[in-house]
């Protein structure tokens, strides 16, 4: 089996988008993105704006060590054999995936005074906060509209003196911004050494290091936020409820992203009990949900 990743390539129409992506979800994908029928890389729109063609090629990425026969019939099972056609399973060697991330990368703004500028750039705005980015083999690069959802919030949100948990955190974007943007300290928690080891990398970068504190899930030391940020999949949001809910203070707000807009009602529904989450933004069919207690 490759050493990199696992690529699912579905065919569909624009209306099947959302369907095939939960169930890429549901199967484990890592992300999901989009194409048009052509093969030509969805990966950069213009701020604010998610285009999507008539005909489109999702694709999930996977760990390398899922059985593709498995993952087929796992599939095959969500979607029903009328849907997979035209699947294909294939091996991602990690340097095609970090080429395909950054390609087209250029600075990005995001609400009034954020910017995102990747290596090799000049801030267009030097005055401006500007957070310096390798996305590096980690997710969150900004160019998603989950992740531009919850930079926005960030950026609207008063930080100073804040301690605030990043979820989930990637490439360590949404820490460090946060960082950048006056709050006091962050713990940002992955599940993927590597992602840590990346929001580390970035930290450092940006001079706010000393301030970040990285943990695997389960060994996060003791932290009482005032905000938290979750920016990864419907399911494991609804899973982590009872614990993302009630970290923050009691007055604390968290922000949850990476919710289709036919998930949010139940993703919310699994926080009741401690939160009451609403839609605050929204980016074609991504959702971000907001709530304090």
């Amino acid at each position: 089996m490759n050493d990199g990743w696992l690529q699912v390539h579905l065919p569909a129409r624009a209306d099947e988008v959302a369907r095939i992506e939960t169930a890429l979800e549901s199967a484990g994908a890592l992300s999901v993105t989009l194409a048009d029928a052509e093969d030509q890389p969805l990966l950069e729109p213009a701020p604010g704006e998610i285009p999507l063609w008539d005909e489109v090629t999702i694709t999930g990425l996977f760990p390398a060590n899922v059985e593709p026969d498995a993952l087929r019939l796992r599939l095959q099972g969500l979607l029903g054999t009328e849907a997979l056609p035209g699947l294909r399973i294939e091996p991602l060697a990690e340097r095609d995936w970090v080429r395909a991330w950054m390609e087209g990368y250029r600075p990005m703004r995001f609400g009034e005074r954020l910017w995102v500028v990747p290596e090799g750039f000049e801030p267009p705005e030097p005055s401006a906060v500007n957070l310096r980015l390798d996305p590096g083999l980690a997710f969150g690069t900004g160019t998603h509209p989950t992740t531009r959802l919850c930079l926005e919030w960030l950026e609207g949100e008063p930080l100073e003196g804040v301690d605030l948990v990043d979820y989930g955190c990637g490439s360590g974007i949404l820490a460090i911004a946060a960082l950048l943007l006056g709050a006091r300290s962050v713990l940002a928690v992955d599940l993927d050494p590597q992602a840590l080891e990346a929001t580390r990398t970035n930290a450092r970068r940006n001079g706010v290091a000393d301030r970040l504190v990285t943990a695997l899930p389960g060994r996060e030391p003791p932290f009482r936020p005032h905000r938290l940020v979750a920016n990864i999949l419907a399911s494991p949001l609804r899973e982590l409820a009872p614990k993302l809910a009630t970290w923050p203070h009691a007055e604390g707000a968290i922000a949850l992203s990476g919710i289709l807009d036919s998930q949010w009602r139940e993703v919310a529904a699994a926080y009741a009990p401690w939160r009451a989450l609403s839609p605050t933004g929204q980016i074609d069919e991504w959702v971000l949900l907001t709530g304090q207690t």
